[in-house]
């Protein structure tokens, strides 16, 4: 075995400039090959999908991060809401069966009042002939405010202009006096409720000469 040489071994060694100039080429081969320069487009984002989807499950994600307070509070609203809607449907019904009992109401005294017409008819022609006595006045008297307790009124007088909506003619007497038609004389009164006529009044007719 031969003798270590030290300074054989120091001679055989590369130069320092030699390993700088070797170790260049491999920075370079070390370098990544998908990066991209900068003036690159850089690759197109994924689409995203429509911007409600999901929705349902993202409030189902609030309502489960409610605090319990914060539950509580929607869970009061929600039963106010429900209680207002039940309070208009209510009132609208109250509304709708108040009109249909006024309705039938009306009917009922109008099919009453119908019935007894041929008795205040009767009534009206003894009081104009004045053949009533105290105690007749004073019935006739409770017939006819019992009728006005029910919104029934009775209409027809002489003198009063002449109305074809509220007046059924059944004669026109020429009268050099009259300068427009006004009712002669009343042969059966007219009754009505509001503005609704039962029965016109029958009269007889002044009119102006031609």
């Amino acid at each position: 075995m031969s003798e270590f040489n030290k300074d054989d071994y120091l001679n055989d060694l590369p130069d320092a400039d030699e390993l700088a100039g070797q170790g260049a080429p491999a920075a370079d081969a070390a370098k990544p090959a998908d990066i991209q320069p900068a003036d690159q487009p850089a690759a197109p984002k994924p689409e995203e999908g429509p911007a409600d989807a999901g929705n349902g499950d993202q409030q189902d994600a609030d309502e489960d991060t409610l605090t319990p307070l914060g539950k509580a509070k929607k869970e009061a609203a929600d039963y106010l809401e429900a209680l207002q809607r039940e309070r208009a449907e209510f009132i609208n019904y109250r509304n709708r069966a108040k009109k249909e009992q006024d309705r039938f109401r009306q009917h009922g005294i109008i099919d009453v009042l119908t019935a007894l017409l041929p008795a205040l008819d009767d009534i009206d022609r003894i009081r104009e002939h004045s053949e009533m006595d105290d105690s007749f006045k004073a019935v006739a008297a409770k017939i006819d405010k019992a009728f006005e307790k029910f919104g029934v009124e009775k209409f027809g007088e002489k003198g009063e202009d002449f109305d074809p909506t509220k007046h059924d003619a059944i004669l026109h007497k020429p009268d050099p006096n009259a300068e427009k038609e006004t009712v002669d004389t009343v042969v059966e009164a007219g009754y009505r409720i509001g503005d609704r006529v039962i029965r016109a009044a029958r009269v007889v007719v002044a009119s102006p000469q031609a």
